[in-house]
């Protein structure tokens, strides 16, 4: 597949500046054999990156560095797409189905959204990820699902 030209300038320069780049960068990232690689998007990353999601809140690139190398190592498979993609200026959203391999259970579809801020350089300065933890990894357990789903709306819904 050849790269437009707009995202080699990116890619060469380490810095975003459109969302063909995003949608290059992010489909790279987690559809590499099964198991996720960084090690291309990380120049992409502000030293200061600001990380929320779900299970964790982090800044600094040491301990972004640090939660890649664990979801790696923990990940039987793990693949990606994105469904939508948009930028406004310097903010990124990005619309996502992870697809995740448990070792004792059957793969499991986690639907969800990403929120980047770009520096004026652009560079990823904060990241927050929005998902259902564990509604997505439970649908796909076997009677628990459907347990799961009734309490949820009854306490919820």
């Amino acid at each position: 597949m050849e790269i437009p030209d707009i995202v080699a300038k990116d890619i060469e320069s380490q810095t975003i500046t459109n969302i063909e780049t995003v949608k290059t960068l992010w489909s790279k990232t987690y559809n590499t054999d099964g198991k996720p690689d960084w090690s291309h998007i990380i120049p992409f990353y502000h030293e200061d990156i600001k990380f929320r999601d779900t299970v964790q809140e982090l800044h600094g690139m040491d301990d972004f560095k640090a939660m890649t190398e664990r979801l790696t190592k923990r990940s039987k498979d793990l693949t990606m797409e994105i469904v939508r993609a948009v930028m406004e200026e310097n903010t990124v959203f990005i619309e996502w189905e992870m697809t995740i391999g448990f070792k004792k259970y059957p793969n499991s579809v986690m639907y969800g959204a990403s929120r980047l801020t770009l520096t004026d350089e652009g560079k990823i300065l904060e990241q927050r990820d929005y998902y259902d933890l564990w509604g997505d990894i439970f649908d796909n357990i076997p009677r628990f699902g459907k347990m799961y789903r009734r309490f949820m709306h009854r306490k919820f819904g």
